[in-house]
């Protein structure tokens, strides 16, 4: 293969990549890893099989869903400064290559975890698959400002799926980590959609600033945020974590709701930047906070 041929190749398998959207998918499968690992017990060992197979095929279907929410998408991604470089809207895949691409990473993902981890789970992450690429996608998003909280299961349920491939059952310790995630999904999205409020605008899409108006939105990012910071209290009220992580949920917690308060006295797009990228920090640190406390300090 030529040098022209190796980046040609390289470059188009990158655009198939971007249709998955890594950041995102990185921090799906980051949950789901952390639920795999919780849910042996302390100490326990992790099977590696099964631990690489629940990895490769959550992060398999979970990149086909977002491949189908860029194919719904691409006229309102084309509207907007955030997503208007994606591969769709660039002409640079067409919508057919998109749904077989979909299909086929969405169908190998499903076929390994039915035959290397058990049905529960695959059955789990279609219904997951299903709930973010048609009703969140398709039904929810356009038609409701209530669909970043509806929709939001969707996005919940990674700890629940990695959960399922290690214990074969729907455990409360994993709900917890749902709700978690559950809570955690109105502040950072809404955040996000204050300062693109007018890009959603242009868009047609009744995102919450959009409908309802910007202190409207702010009250609720601090009112959601007090709701999370309460559910990362639970795993610790349960039982299922100690004090490093209570410690870390704290302090975790008190910046978040410092964000929130701040966003509604005293907004100003840049502060809703910083904290839709604080509350990616805020999940992923909390998350290991808990896997340490419960799998690295026995």
């Amino acid at each position: 293969m030529t040098a022209t041929a190796l980046h040609a190749t390289t470059h188009r398998l990158r655009q198939f990549l971007e249709l998955t959207k890594p950041r995102v998918l990185s921090l799906i499968v980051f949950c789901a890893v952390i639920g795999m690992f919780l849910a042996v017990p302390a100490g326990g060992r992790v099977p590696l099989d099964i631990l690489v197979a629940a990895t490769i095929g959550i992060a398999l279907v979970a990149g086909a869903a977002a491949a189908v929410n860029c194919l719904v998408e691409q006229k309102i991604d084309a509207l907007m400064a955030r997503t208007r470089a994606r591969p769709l809207p660039r002409g640079e895949i067409t919508s057919l290559q998109t749904l077989l691409f979909a299909g086929a990473t969405g169908g190998v993902g499903l076929g390994l975890l039915y035959n290397c981890v058990n049905g529960l789970t695959m059955w789990l992450t279609l219904g997951t698959f299903v709930g973010y690429a048609v009703l969140y996608t398709v039904v929810l998003k356009p038609l409701t400002p209530q669909n970043i909280v509806i929709g939001g299961a969707a996005g919940a349920m990674p700890p629940v799926l990695g959960g399922a491939a290690m214990s074969g059952a729907v455990t409360p310790e994993a709900l917890l980590l749902f709700l978690i995630i559950f809570a955690w999904t109105p502040p950072h999205f809404w955040s996000l959609a204050l300062y693109r409020a007018d890009e959603y605008a242009r868009a047609g899409l009744p995102m919450l600033p959009v409908t309802h108006g910007r202190k409207f939105t702010q009250l609720h990012v601090l009112l959601y945020t007090l709701i999370l910071v309460a559910s990362s209290l639970m795993p610790f009220a349960y039982g299922m974590s100690g004090w490093v992580y209570l410690a870390a949920a704290a302090v975790l917690g008190g910046i978040f709701i410092a964000y929130a308060v701040r966003i509604y006295v005293d907004y100003s797009d840049r502060l809703a930047r910083r904290t839709f990228r604080y509350s990616i920090v805020y999940l992923a640190v909390l998350f290991a906070s808990l896997l340490v406390d419960h799998y690295i300090l026995v």
